[in-house]
Order: C-alpha cells, then sequence, then structure tokens
C-alpha cells in the first residue's frame, strides 16, 4: 500500500507561475537523470543538447476548448458560470455550473446578450449539469467568440492573450485544459530538432477538467482515474515503432502524451494506432512499455502527475529535483518552467 502523503511537498505560493513568459523558450529547464538522479539547470531551448538524431519527440496536438462561459440565468440577473467539459451530441453538454443551486433541471440561461442559449436538462454522478444549447450558426464559431479559456484555479491573474494557453501546434479541437509541458515550444525549436535529426510523431489526448481535481483518498491504490479520449494515427504509430527499431529514443512531451504511449504500448515496446477512452493510472511500480524520456511541467503536490513522473524517475529522486528546484526559485505548474527527465 502506497500513501499519497509520500507524494506532499511544501511549495512557497509565490513560485505559481500567474501568467507566462514573453518568450515560450526562456522558461528554465531542469534536467534529471532518470537512472543517476543528476541534475543541470538549463533553459529548455537547451535542449537541442539532449536530443540526438534518431530520438522521436511525441507531442499531444489538443486544442483547448475556449470552455469557460459566463452568464445569466433568464428571467433574472443572476450570475452563472459555466465550464463544457464533455460534447455529448450537436447540442448537448456536460458542464460544471457555479454556483450550482441555481442550475436546476428546467433553468434556461442566456450567454452574450442572448446569442447563446442553453437548458439545464440533467445532473450528472459527479454534482455536474447537462445542457441543451440553442444557437444560430456554428456552435464552435460562437465559443471562440464568447467562451474564455478555463485556466486552472491556481492562476488567478486574467490572460492577456488566450494563444498562450495552446501550443504552436495545437490543432484538434476538444481539450479542457492544455497540455502544458508542450507550452514551451516554438515553432523555430521544433525546425531546429527536426532539422537536428530528431524525428517528431503527434497524437491526440482531449484532457479532461478532472485532471486538476486532488486526489481524495489517502491509499494510492484506491484511487480512480477519470477517462479521456485519445487517438493516435497509423503514421504515429509507425514513426515510433521504427524509432525503436532502429534504436532511438522515444520522448513524450508530457504526462498526456506519456499516458497516451503507455496505453497503445504493446508488451515489446511496440504501439499501435487507433482511437478510445483511457483511464490508465501511472504510479511506482509501474512497468513502462514505451517511454524512455519525459519533458514535463512542475505539477501539484500529492497529484497523480507526481506520481507518474515518479514512476518514470523514481520518488526520491523527483522530490529532491522538486527540492532543488524550489531552492533555485523555479517557477510552478501550468505556466511554469520545465523539467527533463532522461
Amino acid at each position: 500500500m502506497t500513501n499519497i502523503n509520500d507524494y506532499d511537498y511544501y511549495l512557497p505560493p509565490e513560485l505559481i507561475a500567474q501568467a507566462p513568459l514573453p518568450r515560450r523558450d526562456a522558461s528554465r529547464l531542469l534536467v534529471l537523470g532518470r537512472q543517476t538522479g543528476a541534475i543541470a539547470h538549463k533553459h529548455f531551448r537547451d535542449l537541442t543538447q539532449y536530443l540526438k538524431p534518431g530520438d522521436c519527440l511525441v507531442l499531444n496536438d489538443t486544442k483547448v476548448l475556449p470552455a469557460r462561459l459566463f452568464g445569466q440565468k433568464q428571467g433574472g440577473d443572476a450570475e452563472i458560470e459555466v465550464v463544457l467539459l464533455k460534447q455529448l451530441n450537436l447540442t448537448d453538454w456536460e458542464v460544471l455550473v457555479r454556483p450550482g443551486r441555481r442550475a436546476r433541471v428546467g433553468t434556461r440561461l442566456s450567454f452574450g446578450e442572448g446569442e447563446l442559449e442553453a437548458e439545464v436538462i440533467d445532473n450528472t454522478d459527479a454534482g455536474g449539469r447537462v445542457l441543451r444549447f440553442h444557437f444560430e450558426g456554428q456552435f464552435l464559431e460562437i465559443l471562440d467568440k464568447l467562451g474564455q479559456m478555463p485556466l486552472p484555479p491556481y492562476i488567478v491573474e486574467k490572460l492577456a492573450d488566450k494563444n498562450r494557453y495552446q501550443t504552436v501546434y495545437a490543432r484538434d479541437l476538444g481539450s479542457a485544459a492544455a497540455p502544458t509541458a508542450g507550452l514551451h515550444f516554438t515553432e523555430n525549436l521544433l525546425q531546429t530538432l527536426s532539422e537536428q535529426g530528431v524525428q517528431i510523431a503527434y497524437l491526440t489526448l482531449h484532457v479532461g477538467l478532472g485532471t486538476f481535481r486532488p486526489v481524495q483518498v489517502e491509499i494510492v491504490e484506491e484511487h480512480r482515474m477519470h477517462s479521456e479520449f485519445y487517438s493516435i494515427s497509423e503514421e504515429a504509430a509507425e514513426l515510433i515503432n521504427q524509432t525503436r527499431l532502429a534504436g532511438g529514443r522515444i520522448i513524450a512531451v508530457g504526462t498526456t502524451s506519456a499516458r497516451t504511449l503507455e496505453t497503445v504500448g504493446q508488451a515489446d515496446g511496440s504501439v499501435r494506432a487507433g482511437s478510445g477512452w483511457t483511464d490508465i493510472f501511472i504510479y511506482p511500480g509501474y512497468k513502462f512499455k514505451v517511454l524512455d524520456g519525459l519533458i514535463t511541467n512542475f505539477h501539484l503536490p500529492k497529484s497523480t502527475l507526481v506520481m507518474l513522473v515518479s514512476a518514470l524517475a523514481g520518488r526520491e529522486r523527483v522530490l529532491a529535483a522538486y527540492e532543488a528546484a524550489i531552492k533555485d526559485r523555479y517557477r510552478f505548474y501550468s505556466f511554469g518552467d520545465a523539467m527533463l527527465i532522461i
């Protein structure tokens, strides 16, 4: 049995990054030796020093929905906040509503002076609601106009440019949160790595807001992950498999890419193309089938993401690296600095 408190650490609140840096690749990069625990302090653009010709970088090309809507109850001025979680069909979405007491079944809501309307048609087991939207035109175009980025609760400052909560390679709309390890890449850095002989493969995992929910159980093994939709093409799978056969390393960008690779990974280290839903939970004791390295941000204490990173590099080494990052005043969480485990 593993206790959740084994993955706790103290983070001074001022180290929680509230806004992205002006330059994406100016973030700092803590390099952690997966086997040795050795630590080096670099900048993200120094990634070129650690990736070799023949390696394969695997990125999640999901795109974040501007899924946060602010509106009113029809027939009154009560303000209501809605966060879209999961599309059920053309008009119906599973959502979070704040305050929930104002959104009983039958309640009608209005957004953007009536440009978008909705009715609460059901409750969910997790305490959310199902909304049926009414609109004219294209829903996603209306959402892009009226919606805001669903930033994590620890970011209290308003985002000046909502594109900074998207990766430069985001293209498949459907996430409720960004795969934040990818926010550090620029098009120039990706081009440089490609010219250096590093292969680049894309997959998709649509991140759910469950990624921000704390683990509620004391015994790690009792935790149940939320499920998220993934997709990996034949082309991407072949590129990853050819890399493995040629002796190259598979480096995942972010825990979302890591979880997808391990979901589709086979016993021989190959991956299989396909799509579906994954609720894979990776914590120490897990034997990786595909991953050789990981680029990731610094994660919340006692989170499933700290556990995943610890499964790859060892809990003691990871917590020592976090301690070194805090001592050196790294920036933490979604808009913070990065770590390379290799």
